[in-house]
């Protein structure tokens, strides 16, 4: 008979199960049935590969020692290193990292990069700590580390509230651990260490290059939309950039501090300006000012969501006026919203295709790396293109060909290309 502490263990909820691990479960169940692989395959893939949990104590510019905890998760190595952004942000968890490392282990196996997926963060607020502190913690979390990063095992690149410069820190940091100069341990770096040129606005175009896709698909030209961008920082500006360029109309962005509003077009070079100067778009003259709920449910043809995870829930994707949502975030969608939108025939283009951009430009960065050998900038987009159009069309047919949602269908293609390589490779010892 068990005892009681047999019976705690038992029923014990894992360290990473919470609400947004939940959700990248229930999508990949919700795809099992359709994927047709291995039960013993498809258990292995409910599991992240390692989780690291660190302690990341550093110096303040006030003198007293605070120390942050940090995450590292790689969700599969099968087909490869695994590759993941770093994020700093208050609500950076273990779950969080790991939901986020299963969802890029999906996304490169459907672009066919040579990865698996993972994620990391800091607990933070980085708003509060100076460029000295950010140095400090960076360089301490890449140190702790060590071991578990490297270009053949696990690869950082910029997520929330990091950029180029933090990968600087990073390979800078890794470099004098080892001992020589190592650009290929991240992606998304400077130039003139080793970074891609057009690696910050991949993220963004590819958005527009599954969205203009998708319009093609659909029979409806893109030139003349009216598009809503939730998000105007790396990914959503870059976005909205791209889409004015093709001639649609913006009539509304929005970020941390809410959402601008024109039935007009927004004049986006001088929202940018406004950001720049002001740090939100908070109190920009001329438009209508609403909050970042009331954003998503304002009229509009496209709807871009790249700010943060659950923003349309069964709450309020009743509510949403777009024709087609595109998700440049992780996790932007509730799986019961999923159900809502299906219901009522609005497309999502999901994120694990969508926001793809970014780790595939990676790829490219990584690979140049590794080679010493730089693109140019037009070869570097038209690969982009290339790459996302080819994991569109395959997810499209096979969302016609089993009648899927466009999310399932992204899940199954991913799913399937994942599967392969364990039943190839076996299952060690």
């Amino acid at each position: 008979m068990a005892g009681a502490a047999d019976i705690a263990v038992e029923t014990a909820p894992l360290e990473w199960d919470a609400s947004l691990w939940r959700t990248a479960i229930a999508q990949l169940e919700q795809a099992l049935p359709h994927a047709s692989i291995d039960p013993g395959t498809a258990e292995r893939l409910r599991y992240p590969e390692h989780a690291t949990i660190v302690s990341v104590p550093i110096r303040l510019d006030s003198g007293e020692t605070k120390v942050f905890p940090a995450y590292r998760v790689q969700h599969s190595r099968v087909l490869g290193p695994t590759k993941g952004g770093v994020r700093f942000d208050p609500h950076v968890s273990l779950s969080e990292c790991a939901a986020l490392a299963m969802w890029m282990t999906w996304k490169c196996a459907l672009l066919r990069l040579p990865y698996g997926g993972a994620k990391g963060g800091i607990r933070c607020n980085p708003r509060e700590l100076s460029r000295g502190e950010l140095e400090r913690m960076t360089r301490r979390y890449t140190a702790e580390l060590r071991g578990i990063i490297g270009p053949q095992e696990d690869i950082p690149a910029p997520d929330m509230a990091t950029d180029e410069q933090t990968m600087a820190w990073m390979m800078d940091t890794y470099s004098m651990q080892v001992g020589h100069a190592t650009p290929e341990i991240v992606t998304g770096k400077p130039i003139s260490i080793g970074g891609s040129v057009f690696r910050n606005e991949a993220t963004g175009a590819g958005v527009v290059m599954v969205i203009e896709r998708a319009c093609q698909r659909l029979g409806i030209e893109l030139a003349g939309l009216r598009c809503i961008v939730q998000g105007f920082g790396k990914v959503g500006g870059i976005a909205a950039h791209e889409l004015a360029g093709k001639g649609a109309i913006v009539t509304g962005v929005g970020d941390y501090s809410g959402g601008v509003h024109s039935g007009d077009g927004l004049e986006l070079a001088a929202v940018e300006q406004w950001t720049a100067e002001h740090g939100s778009l908070g109190g920009f003259p001329g438009v209508s000012h609403v909050t970042n709920a009331e954003l998503l449910e304002l009229p509009c043809d496209v709807l871009v969501l790249a700010a943060l995870e659950g923003q349309v829930t069964a709450a309020n994707a009743g509510r949403l006026q777009a024709r087609i949502v595109a998700e440049g975030a992780n996790g932007p969608t509730t799986v019961e919203a999923d159900a809502v939108l299906a219901e009522r025939g609005i497309p999502v283009l999901p994120d694990i295709l969508t926001n793809a951009g970014g780790v595939t430009v990676s790829y490219f960065e990584w690979v140049q790396d590794l080679g010493r050998l730089f693109w140019g900038r037009e070869d570097i987009r038209t690969r982009l293109a290339e790459k996302m159009c080819d994991a569109f069309d395959r997810v499209w047919e096979l969302s016609e060909q089993k009648d899927l949602t466009l999310r399932s269908a992204a899940l199954v293609v991913g799913i399937r290309e994942v599967a392969a390589a364990l039943d190839a490779r076996g299952l060690f010892p």
